[in-house]
């Protein structure tokens, strides 16, 4: 039987992931400017291949970021197995494109606004959830 990726790993690839839809960077488009494959990113980004440190250099270039940001929110050299359900939203496809709607916003006023919108609107319906209970 084959191990688990190591969370480390999965991390990574979670991480790379991220980075790249926030750069709206196809896999297949990653995988031609570091020279491999589409699945091949498929694999990194799941952490079932391990991804060694020439070619994380190579995909922090081709991405355009510092290759240390790849660790971030790394715990004292081990990721979390289990995510909280507010890092997979993060983390899917989701959460990756508002986020970086979100942050392409320059107006910080208009910012605070949107996030007062949505707390309200979630607020809403956690009463209207409590009422029909």
């Amino acid at each position: 039987m084959k191990d688990a990726p190591h969370s480390v790993d999965v991390h990574v690839g979670k991480t790379i992931r991220i980075k790249r839809l926030m750069r709206k960077v196809s896999q297949t488009e990653l995988g031609d400017r570091v020279g491999v494959t589409f699945q091949q990113i498929q694999k990194y980004e799941k952490g079932s291949n391990r991804v060694s440190a020439s070619m994380l250099v190579e995909i922090a270039g081709a991405l355009d970021v510092d290759v240390r940001s790849f660790f971030e929110d790394l715990a004292h050299g081990t990721a979390n197995d289990n995510p909280t359900p507010s890092e997979e939203f993060v983390v899917s496809r989701d959460g990756v494109l508002l986020n970086a709607a979100f942050l392409s916003i320059k107006n910080e006023q208009v910012r605070k606004k949107i996030v007062k919108l949505v707390q309200a609107i979630a607020g809403m319906e956690l009463a209207e959830g409590e009422a029909a209970e």
